[in-house]
């Protein structure tokens, strides 16, 4: 096949489980290979084709590890070209009654760590692989959350913090990755039904213009028109997938 025709590839961080799963299932469905990264091994609870092949076992939350990610990613590239990276993988530490963790109660430790699976993986992936991106005029999206701009009650503080970075991120990368061809963009998530929602939510559903809790296929459709042809002109954007939760 020729490089037009030929099987674009998708880089998915975070592919085991809500909005990376669902991710990963449109992409396939649209005839796209992707390769996924995570701290765990591969799992047969996910059902895509060739998965065990495509998947990376890396823990983002070490930088060391992160870094050297990127030859083990390159070697799974065919042609030197990557189509799309989206940086999906997000921690969100609770306290020991599973209750947010503050500004006043957050470890310094968890910080970080907590910035370096959500913040600086999401960075290094980006410009260790930026000659394949470009090579492919490619996509990046990074995947925000809507306790990004605002308080929110069971997000905690590090989580907030580091996504706010992330929309930061997301216009200085595409400002810089621009002239590569490469175009930038997030996506901000309200409330995803989802394995991992917190008790209460309810309550903040109820209050939506909406009514009703966003779907992960729903998200991963924002995130698949932006790695398409069809957002070519959309670059330093972040989309808000939270039915008005923002407004």
């Amino acid at each position: 096949m020729s490089q037009d025709t030929a099987q674009k590839t998708l880089l998915l961080t975070g592919a085991s489980r809500g909005i990376g799963h669902a991710t990963v299932m449109k992409f396939a469905e649209e005839g796209w290979r992707v390769i996924s990264c995570s701290r765990q091994p591969f799992s047969d609870k996910c059902p895509w084709p060739g998965g065990e092949d495509n998947h990376i076992q890396v823990d983002l939350g070490d930088p060391n590890q992160t870094m050297d990610a990127i030859e083990r990613i390159q070697k799974r590239l065919k042609n030197g070209r990557l189509d799309a990276l989206v940086n999906n993988a997000g921690i969100s530490p609770k306290d020991e009654n599973g209750g947010r963790l503050n500004t006043l109660d957050t470890d310094l430790r968890t910080w970080g760590h907590v910035f370096h699976v959500n913040f600086f993986a999401s960075v290094v992936l980006a410009r260790g692989l930026r000659n394949e991106l470009a090579a492919a005029n490619g996509s990046v999206v990074n995947v925000t959350s809507i306790a990004g701009a605002r308080v929110h009650p069971f997000a905690g503080a590090a989580y907030a913090t580091s996504k706010a970075a992330l929309a930061a991120l997301t216009r200085e990368m595409a400002h810089d990755f621009g002239p590569l061809g490469v175009r930038v963009n997030a996506i901000a998530p309200g409330e995803v039904e989802t394995s991992i929602l917190s008790e209460g939510t309810d309550k903040i559903v109820a209050k939506l213009p909406m009514q009703r809790l966003g779907q992960p296929s729903e998200v991963a459709n924002a995130i698949y028109f932006l790695c398409s042809d069809q957002s070519s002109y959309v670059s330093g954007a972040e989309i808000e997938v939270n039915g008005a939760q923002h407004v």
